[in-house]
């Protein structure tokens, strides 16, 4: 192995060693600045627009295109990809017919598949080391939890920090509506199909039930329509290798940070993905160079010029030291399942 591979990024793990890495992105959608892109939906509020002036929502604004979990669980998945497959264990649980690989569990080593799938025990006792400050035993069996976080909230409450936390936001948006209208291509009355009374009573509203099957005419009225930044969207992600250098092993936490950090800066260091969901294509804006800045302790800022094929040629190399985990396929626990669903009604039934 090259010795010089594996520790060409040891001053970042120093302990005068950076705070973090910034990555910093303009993005327009694929239509030009000006063009419509679509924020995420929460319920009850639908676009999370926060204003200058909350009460009557007005001043400057700044809309949520993505927050931290979910471009977490956009990034995660590229380990599962051909390219980096090697550098993780791929977890494979099949529940039922299905087969989820455990990249792709939105709470990762915490989630309810992992939690009540054949991995149940030794996931409780790494997430018991993690309490101890060990978080090795994680490392073998879920790395990216290391990287993206989790949280043992139903069971042991041990919970990981984010070592990378991505978000995109739209500033001095406009926001916009649209509205639609179905008419149904026959007239179900004439057939014999609805009665006039029925179809006098449909409101065209998804929740009744002659909308939803699709036997009436809809009107959809200033639904959500999208957005104009017309201050940008920007993409801002930070690696905390302040936070990283908290992680300890009982044995080699030099291997062990290493790996982490590798696994890190590759997923830090690859271009975002252009799709975000139907309406929504961000790409890099060519006007706005991007910014990716390594930030010391003493609040010096210096620009980073680490490429996404260098943090693969180490995180290639530390994979190797770290010895990761084995790939497995394991079967979801159905009778587990039910069992902690049952104690979950119980304590419930106790408040």
């Amino acid at each position: 192995m090259n010795n010089t591979e594996l520790t060409k990024f040891d001053s970042y793990l120093s302990s005068d060693g950076p705070a973090a890495l910034v990555i910093r992105e303009h993005l327009i959608p694929v239509e030009g600045a000006d063009g419509v892109c679509f924020p995420s939906t929460f319920a009850d509020i639908g676009y999370n627009i926060d204003y200058e002036n909350p009460r009557d929502k007005t001043g400057r604004n700044i809309a949520l295109i993505d927050s931290v979990g979910s471009q977490a669980n956009r990034i995660e998945p590229m380990f599962a990809e051909s390219s980096y497959k090697e550098l993780v264990p791929q977890i494979i649980i099949k529940a039922g017919e299905k087969s989820i690989n455990l990249l792709d569990a939105g709470h990762r080593a915490g989630d309810a598949i992992a939690r009540c799938s054949e991995l149940q025990s030794e996931l409780q006792n790494a997430f018991k080391e993690i309490l101890k400050g060990n978080s090795l035993p994680l490392a073998k069996i879920a790395p990216t939890s290391l990287v993206f976080g989790a949280w043992d909230s139903r069971d042991t409450q041990a919970k990981l920090p984010r070592l990378i936390a991505s978000t995109v936001r739209a500033y001095n948006v406009r926001k916009l509506t649209r509205s639609a209208t179905y008419l149904a291509p026959v007239d179900y009355v004439n057939e014999g199909v609805l009665s006039a009374d029925d179809a006098a009573k449909a409101d065209g509203s998804s929740k009744n039930p002659l909308s939803s099957t699709g036997f009436v005419n809809a009107l959809a009225n200033e639904t959500h329509g999208g957005i104009i930044a017309e201050g940008g969207i920007r993409r801002d992600a930070v690696l905390a290798i302040s936070a990283l250098k908290l992680l300890k092993a009982d044995k080699d936490t030099e291997k062990l940070q290493r790996y982490i950090l590798g696994l890190a800066l590759v997923a830090f260091t690859k271009l975002p993905l252009g799709y975000y969901r139907q309406g929504t294509i961000l790409v890099l804006n060519p006007d706005q160079p991007r910014e990716f800045s390594q930030v010391g302790l003493d609040g010096d800022r210096k620009s980073c010029t680490i490429t996404h094929g260098d943090a693969l040629a180490f995180a290639q190399a530390a994979a190797k030291a770290f010895e990761i985990g084995e790939n497995r396929n394991v079967n979801f626990d159905k009778d587990s399942a039910k069992k902690k669903i049952a104690e979950a009604k119980k304590k419930k039934g106790k408040e």
